[in-house]
């Protein structure tokens, strides 16, 4: 896991206990709305980096040509 997708699942995290202690609908609404878009960040990160991986795991396979 990369710090970048340490930093958006830490913020995803703030904004999970933020909407906990939300009185209010509208701003208990737009912190977990926020919460669900650091959290989709975070899924696209990891999934790249998951490509790239499997992608230098794979075998170089020589250029005929």
């Amino acid at each position: 896991m990369s710090s970048t997708s340490d930093f958006y699942l830490a913020r995803a995290e703030e904004c999970a206990r933020e909407a906990e202690r939300a009185q209010l609908d509208n701003v208990r609404e737009r912190h977990l709305r926020a919460e669900k878009a650091w959290r989709a960040l975070a899924e696209q990160l990891l999934f790249a980096d998951r490509l790239r991986q499997a992608r230098e795991a794979e075998p170089k396979t020589a250029s005929v040509g």
